[in-house]
């Protein structure tokens, strides 16, 4: 195998002993993840396979940010929640803290209006949370940390919603600052929450991913209190910098993405971060970029007080479909070889779960190269081989063949077999060309930044996934934009579709799959969410595209929204059975959380519609609770 693992030249760590396999009680939701290293478990019990049924709402908070036309944006936010105390990010980046028994709202901070930025935000300005920090001393500094899409991170006084003055200027600080003047007008910003390791706040960037220059996907870190920048990564390598004889030439050059956009996880314990980056700018050409392109597509062990690589592993080479890591690690303990082991897992757009161990970076199931296809287009050269885990098998569809295209009709089938006889299709890794190439899994996964779950109690990881082909067709610039675009541009993000607009592939189209991670094997898979005018015409249920993930308790269940049917569900952890679900206002574009107040134990996701998979705006936050 080529290059699998590669530690770090200058860092020797002493690791801390594994951790207990349970976590510690808590009646909050302290991070978007729940606990630093991104499990999404819950303790609470409450509610449970027995009851979950009697589900209602118990609050509803709005946002206020619809227009009188009801045109909105989506709200992708996890609430986090401290002290009887919720923190949510609204549509256009306002921080507000509720009353998490009541929904009241306690106070309010608009970066926007308030502290006005000349810069238009990245990624259309999205926000999927923020951090909370605490000294740990009784009545001592509690601060909120939210990174913006506009370039900017934000220290706020937990009680008050004020602004920290001691952090950065008057409690902002500009994260373009260091930027180089070529790039400090560029897209540029955190838009997943940030992580803090002890007194050190990291945060992934959103950047430019097209042709041309862009602003840096570096992952940076800063002290907690004063807003110093402490380190920062390179994730594309300089001359004389480990990783850079991966990009020949001076392809390195003015390189945008390989960014951890996704967010990042923490072991607190051993102070290291480890972060997943996506693919390297332009998505979908790479002619000018020849080469593997480490740091891009990797999953990374970062020293949280230096910056300093641990290890790293490339999951797909010299990307060209645009198969982002598009989520952070979790941290999970595994059963492996008899023994406990503490672990990182890696869900990818590709379909596939990553194992490693924590401490070396070494697969813990064997991972195996596979010969990947030549390209047409001149001056592409695509890897020749592409990493394949052995275990587990591929939680998302691997290929479309004629075999494949839809079966919810007959005409919809002759639709999709007449498009099918001008494309190229076949395996993944098919890649991009002049005639169109389907490409399976889609640009939205597989997984997404909806990331996974994990039960510590039985080893099992909860993801969700798509099955939603993408049509992927290259044509020549025109010679007045080579310069600017490239040689090469591709004709849009193009989803391959039936006749009447339904995904291409036989159903399902949304998928929940619980993965063993101690024996690498599936427990249990099902479609996640429904098409109910299908279900009407006597389709079984097809599942549809979803964005927003899971979260695990020890209840029993595992609650997702995320899907197009606008509702919230509760399913068995044991077996997959749908045992609850209700509708949204809107769609639940969002991971849900869990936590107690006043005795009570909430769910609690944001509807915010909108989005990618285009469903009526909302602009809530929804909690059910049992009935009291």
């Amino acid at each position: 195998m080529r290059c699998r693992i590669l530690l770090g030249p200058v860092i020797a760590m002493s690791f801390a002993a594994t951790t207990a396999a349970q976590p510690a009680a808590s009646s909050d939701w302290p991070g978007v993840g729940n606990d630093p290293g991104c499990m999404r478990y819950s303790t609470l019990d409450q509610i449970n396979r027995e009851n979950v049924a009697r589900l209602k709402p118990a609050w509803t908070f709005h946002t206020g940010e619809l227009d009188p036309n009801g045109v909105g944006k989506t709200i992708e936010c996890t609430p986090v929640v401290v002290d009887g105390v919720m923190y949510v990010t609204t549509a256009f980046m306002k921080v507000v803290a509720l009353d998490a028994a009541t929904g009241a709202e306690l106070w309010r901070f608009d970066p926007v209006k308030d502290h006005p930025s000349p810069h238009m935000p990245a990624s259309g300005g999205v926000n999927r949370g923020v951090a909370y920090w605490s000294d740990g001393k009784p009545g001592g500094e509690r601060r909120v940390l939210h990174g913006t899409a506009d370039g900017r991170l934000f220290s706020l006084v937990a009680a008050t919603g004020k602004l920290d003055p001691k952090f950065g200027e008057n409690g902002i600080r500009d994260l373009r600052k260091e930027l180089d003047e070529k790039t400090k007008l560029l897209p540029y910003g955190p838009t997943s929450a940030p992580a803090v390791c002890k007194d050190v706040v990291v945060l992934g960037f959103s950047c430019g991913e097209g042709p041309g220059i862009a602003a840096p996907g570096d992952v940076r870190a800063f002290d907690v209190r004063t807003g110093a920048e402490v380190w920062r990564f390179r994730t594309v390598p300089r001359p004389g910098e480990f990783g850079n004889e991966t990009w020949e030439g001076e392809s390195w050059k003015d390189r945008g993405a390989a960014n951890a956009w996704g967010g990042l996880s923490v072991d607190v314990a051993r102070g290291m971060v480890f972060v997943g980056t996506g693919s390297a700018a332009f998505d979908f050409y790479g002619g000018d970029r020849p080469g593997d392109n480490l740091f891009a597509n990797c999953t990374i062990a970062l020293d949280a007080a230096t910056g300093r690589r641990a290890w790293h592993f490339q999951t797909l080479r010299h990307d060209l479909w645009d198969h982002d890591l598009p989520t952070y690690p979790n941290l999970v303990t595994v059963e492996h070889d008899g023994r406990k082991v503490d672990a990182v897992a890696q869900v990818t757009k590709t379909g596939y779960v990553f194992l490693f161990d924590r401490e070396t970076g070494k697969p813990l199931f064997d991972v195996k190269d596979v010969p990947a296809a030549s390209s047409e287009i001149d001056g592409e050269r695509p890897a020749a081989t592409q990493p394949i885990p052995v275990k587990p098998p591929p939680f998302s569809v691997q290929a479309f063949e004629d075999a494949d295209a839809t079966d919810i009709g007959e005409a919809n089938r002759k639709s999709v077999l007449e498009q099918l006889a001008k494309l190229q299709h076949g395996p993944t890794f098919l890649p991009p060309s002049r005639r169109g190439t389907v490409v399976i899994p889609g640009y939205h996964g597989g997984a997404n930044w909806s990331g996974a779950s994990f039960d510590p109690t039985t080893g099992r990881l909860y993801v969700n996934s798509n099955n939603v082909p993408n049509i992927l067709t290259m044509t020549e610039s025109k010679a007045e934009d080579i310069l600017t675009q490239g040689p090469y541009r591709h004709t849009g993000y193009i989803q391959f579709l039936d006749q009447e607009g339904y995904p291409a592939i036989k159903p399902p189209w949304g998928v929940l799959t619980a993965i063993d991670l101690n024996k690498g094997e599936f427990a249990w898979q099902v479609p996640l969410g429904e098409h109910p005018e299908l279900t009407a015409r006597g389709v079984p249920r097809t599942g549809t595209e979803t964005f927003g993930g899971t979260i695990v308790t020890a209840g029993g269940l595992v609650f997702i929204a995320g899907t197009k049917d606008e509702r919230i569900h509760a399913f068995d952890k044991a077996d997959g059975r749908l045992l609850w679900e209700h509708p949204l206002p809107a769609g639940g574009y969002a991971t849900p959380a869990t936590y107690s107040a006043g005795g009570r134990q909430f769910v609690v996701v944001a509807a915010g519609g909108a989005g990618k998979l285009r469903t009526k705006a909302g602009d809530a936050f929804v909690a059910f609770a049992l009935p009291e």
